[in-house]
């Protein structure tokens, strides 16, 4: 008999289809912040959609710290989490891809444990990963009157809807997980316009990291009927979706669908159903080789399944029939889909080749996704044969 538990966020609401200048100002006067600061990347910061989230702010901006880099780096946390505090923010709102909105999570713990340098940090790392779970540090206390955040995505890759952040740590090349219910955002602006700067190779390779949120819980060993139905229909729906997209990028109601599929992608995650070695993987390929995340979903999942098959054949036939071809290969589905958008699907695609194997293998071992993995990985040369089907 399945058993477990399901959590849920707190997150209080999820704002979709209205302008995320006017909804940010309406849910700091909620709030009774008067302090607001933004977080972001240099490229968001030069788009009009920061400038017209400025405007809105008005009185209640109290400054933005944009340099934010790919992986959240924990320079960018210190830094920001610096500037945040010098500006006396009461409110942060992280405007942007997983990146920022990672950094940002992580920079709320920051300014709760009075962290000012990037070794600070060491204390506040999650758990050590046991069977797939890495538990958030006991050292993390916020105050009573704990600044949160909110969040305005301008990419598919959900990071807004889970209370853990991956934060790089430059100096090992390896990717770190820091996690507590309150950093997870208040609120979420789903604002299919928040989306129109974004590169289509980001939107739709994010779109892609989206797709294995819901393929992999789809095929764990653990997943029961609400990871079975949000899973499905976020399946249905990116599919249709990510085409349909690249096909005609100007139709709203389109990228509307997309955010509302990388949402139910995600939504499994409060239910105890991880993921497996194809997210653990990515990490790796991500703090290590610089590969963007989207692109790591492209390149590993078709591969993972293919290794997982004599483990969760029946799961992987859920992935097919939402797929809407239940008489195909899961894997095939993904990589057909992967080609199709004109992603990459292959390691070499992406500048990763086998003199990299052993030492991502070998980091691999450390995470939790890796260890939640349906066909059980115990040993680096495992991953390896991964990386091959992959290669």
């Amino acid at each position: 008999m399945l058993s477990g538990i399901h959590g849920h966020q707190d997150i209080e609401r999820v704002v979709y289809g209205r302008p995320a200048g006017p909804a940010l100002r309406a849910e700091a006067e909620r709030l009774g912040a008067r302090r607001v600061f933004l977080t972001t990347s240099k490229s968001v910061a030069q788009s009009a959609l920061l400038a017209d989230i400025v405007r809105a702010l008005g009185d209640r901006y109290a400054g933005v710290y944009a340099g934010i880099t790919a992986h959240s780096p924990r320079a960018c946390v210190v830094e920001g989490a610096t500037l945040a505090r010098a500006a006396k923010a009461d409110l942060l709102v992280a405007v942007g891809g997983g990146s920022a909105i990672d950094a940002t999570k992580t920079m709320l713990i920051a300014l709760w444990q009075g962290v000012t340098r990037i070794e600070d940090l060491d204390a506040y790392r999650a758990g050590r990963p046991k069977e797939g779970a890495a538990p958030p540090s006991e050292a993390i206390r916020p105050p009573t009157d704990a600044i949160r955040m909110l969040a305005v995505p301008t990419t598919l890759s959900a990071a807004e809807f889970n209370p853990f952040a991956g934060i790089s740590d430059t100096r090992y090349g390896i990717k770190e997980s820091f996690g507590h219910r309150l950093i997870v955002p208040r609120v979420i602006v789903l604002d299919p316009a928040a989306t129109l700067a974004t590169p289509m190779d980001l939107m739709l390779s994010t779109g892609l990291k989206a797709v294995d949120h819901a393929v992999e819980r789809l095929c764990a060993q653990q997943a029961h009927p609400f990871v079975l139905g949000t899973s499905t229909e976020a399946l249905k729906l990116l599919t249709r979706a990510l085409p349909a997209h690249r096909q005609a990028p100007d139709d709203m109601a389109t990228r509307l669908d997309l955010q509302f599929g990388m949402w139910l992608s995600i939504g499994a995650g409060t239910s105890g159903v991880g993921t497996g070695a194809s997210h653990g993987i990515g990490h790796v390929l991500g703090a290590a080789c610089h590969v963007p995340h989207g692109h790591t979903s492209c390149v590993m999942l078709p591969s993972v399944l293919r290794w997982n098959l004599p483990a969760n054949a029946e799961r992987q036939k859920r992935v097919s029939e939402a797929f809407g071809r239940p008489d195909a290969a899961a894997a095939d589905l993904v990589a057909a889909l992967v080609k199709s958008l004109g992603l990459p699907g292959r390691l070499a695609d992406v500048g990763v080749g086998r003199d990299r194997f052993q030492e991502i293998a070998e980091k691999s071992m450390h995470d939790r996704a890796v260890l939640n993995n349906p066909r059980p990985i115990t040993s680096p040369a495992e991953v390896r044969e991964i990386l091959e089907l992959a290669a």
